[in-house]
């Protein structure tokens, strides 16, 4: 969850009162601290426009993820030299 919402550059207080839930409340539930209902967890997906699946999963799902993420595929190789020696 808290993945998605920072790689779309949104910040936790603007999305806690953009859908009226309290930003310490919508913390815990991204800490995995607290659990939220279904109703908080539909707003939160239709706020952040992904699918309800998109922030229930704990990896970044592989269409959310942000260009050089260490979990993509497109993460920059090791520069040259730093493979070790034998």
């Amino acid at each position: 969850m808290k993945a998605i919402r920072e790689a779309r550059g949104i910040s936790l207080r603007r999305l806690a009162k953009d859908i009226g839930r309290d930003p310490g409340f919508l913390s815990r539930v991204e800490d995995d601290k607290q659990g939220a209902g279904p109703g908080t967890l539909h707003l939160y997906a239709s706020y952040l426009d992904v699918p309800l699946a998109a922030i229930t999963h704990k990896e970044i799902p592989r269409d959310q993820e942000r260009p050089g993420s260490p979990h993509g595929d497109d993460a920059d190789p090791p520069p040259d030299g730093d493979q070790g020696s034998c």
